[in-house]
């Protein structure tokens, strides 16, 4: 057996690589290294191999100059196999996600302020955990001790090619067709949610509620792309909350988030092994799927069941849980797709359909939230350029729930239930607190460069003119700081403003006396 795992980037859907290294030496790589420009996408490749007497054994790292920690090391080669409870043969692919043993060692990339502020929040980088993308392969052969094929031979340049007489063929014929991919970090989430479709509903409740939650299936591939595909279904809200798509028990996590002595931690954990169905009775919801199908018929819906029923290590799929959901169930979507499936409906368009309505579900549900983040907006008039500028006003949720009546999901979802329920749990969940420090924060740095813009529109000779030196070099410190922040991305000003905020400096430090200005310039 051999498993290629790549160090994908911290994002949080990334879209390459396989688990691993830190990042830490980049800096001392040269710039025109040939992995140097790459990097910014994958941390690195590794092979883990199993070896007979050793078990899993990091083979190869590449680049070689990755640091990884013994931590680090195990868990790659643990994450990189299948459960040995999951019988894998031929080729799988699936994906995991580890934390930092070490923390964040590395700063990011001098690009990343610019990419996470084009990126949807779903996609930008997190730092403290790498994303592991897998290829896994594993073939009988009884020649070989221990039953399979353990190699996966890569062509190299001092390889003798076989000689056998061309075939004549098309020089057309040599370029594989293109494909043409509308987003490269989108599941088919149809494909995921066959056997879940009737719940979908309740698992988007669950997923916005970051409420902990088990996915128990055959194969780390089928646990995988189920948890990605829950995770995603947020989107555009960013999702918070830890997720494991594939976890076993060598995880060096394993004790901290399946402990009995706190309340499950807020995270979705793809499992293989049924040890876990005894190890984690206690979490409050199981979501356990069988076997894919292959055919094209809808494969049979799982059941919701109590959690008490989790008893047995051959409990049947279904989804354990006693919450209930805020919102009714969506009909006329499940007869869509259902009819969908009947006419044999290409999956990428029922995949399209099941998006864009979980889409427009969560933008539902978050149009209210913005709406009334922005009235706590200080007026733009009240901003003057010599004052500190106002602040944003407090977020008061009853105030929040008491604007629904006239300004509620309503208006864009023709979904019933309780909505101000859902709302009232969604305050107490780490995705209402994430959201709320991104919106606040992206609110007082827009209030910021609103400060400066009209700093920057004043007459600042006027204002000099009864001013101490200071006072004036007190203004000239600030529009500095400002300048900074702006200048890296982290404040919403245009290009013009920054030009004329370097100017009013040079106006100001040049009315000064010249020991002052010696000072604020020095050669």
């Amino acid at each position: 057996m051999e498993a290629r795992a790549g160090a994908g980037p911290r994002r949080a859907g990334g879209v390459l690589g396989a688990a691993g290294p830190s990042s830490a030496n980049r800096a001392t790589r040269t710039p025109a290294a040939p992995w140097a420009r790459f990097s910014a996408w994958l941390e690195c490749v590794c092979v883990v191999t199993f070896d007979l007497e050793l078990g899993q054994a990091l083979e190869l790292v590449y680049p070689s100059d990755f640091q990884l920690t013994d931590k680090e090391k195990s868990s790659i080669c643990y994450l990189s196999f299948p459960d040995s409870h999951s019988g894998c043969l031929g080729d799988t692919q699936f994906s995991f996600r580890m934390r930092q043993c070490g923390g964040q060692r590395s700063p990011w990339h001098a690009d990343d302020r610019p990419y996470n502020g084009g990126a949807p929040v779903a996609l930008q980088r997190e730092p403290a955990h790498y994303l592991g993308y897998v290829y896994f392969r594993q073939v009988k052969d009884s020649s070989v001790r221990r039953g399979y094929f353990q190699k996966v031979h890569i062509p190299s340049r001092v390889d003798k090619l076989e000689s056998k007489p061309p075939k004549p063929c098309d020089q057309e014929n040599l370029l594989p067709a293109p494909v043409v991919l509308s987003s490269v970090h989108e599941l088919d989430l149809f494909r995921c949610f066959q056997p879940v479709l009737t719940h979908v509903q309740m698992l988007w409740e669950l997923m916005l509620l970051g409420e902990p939650l088990v996915v128990l299936a055959p194969s780390p591939d089928v646990s995988s792309e189920m948890v990605l595909a829950l995770t995603s279904c947020l989107q555009p809200l960013k999702f918070c909350c830890d997720f494991r798509p594939y976890f076993t028990i060598h995880d060096s996590e394993f004790k901290e988030l399946t402990t009995r002595t706190q309340a499950p931690p807020n995270v979705v954990l793809g499992v293989t092994n049924p040890f876990f169905i005894k190890t984690l009775q206690h979490w409050p919801h199981v979501l356990r799927i069988g076997e894919p199908k292959m055919s094209g018929d809808l494969p049979k819906q799982v059941k919701l069941k109590k959690p008490s029923r989790l008893k047995t290590v051959d409990t049947k799929p279904g989804l354990y849980t006693s919450y209930t959901a805020h919102l009714h169930r969506d009909k006329a979507l499940l007869k869509r797709l259902l009819k969908g499936v009947q006419k044999k409906r290409p999956w990428d368009m029922q995949s399209a359909l099941l998006r864009r309505h979980l889409l427009e579900l969560t933008q539902s549900f978050i149009i209210p939230l913005e709406h009334y983040m922005a009235s706590l907006m200080p007026l733009q008039k009240s901003i003057t350029p010599w004052k500190t500028p106002p602040q944003i006003r407090p977020f008061h949720q009853e105030d929040f729930l008491q604007s629904l009546e006239h300004a509620g999901p309503q208006l864009t979802c023709i979904l019933k239930g309780d909505w101000l329920g859902l709302y009232r749990r969604f305050f107490k969940s780490p995705h209402f607190d994430g959201w709320y420090r991104q919106r606040h924060k992206e609110m007082a740095q827009r209030l910021e460069a609103l400060h400066l813009e009209a700093i920057c529109e004043a007459n600042i000779e006027t204002w000099m003119q009864d001013k101490s030196e200071v006072e004036v070099v007190d203004l000239v410190l600030k529009l500095r700081e400002k300048l900074v922040r702006a200048q890296s991305h982290q404040l919403p000003v245009k290009e013009v403003t920054l030009q004329r905020a370097q100017l009013y400096i040079e106006t100001v430090i040049g009315s000064l006396p010249k020991d002052l200005q010696a000072v604020l310039c020095p050669p």
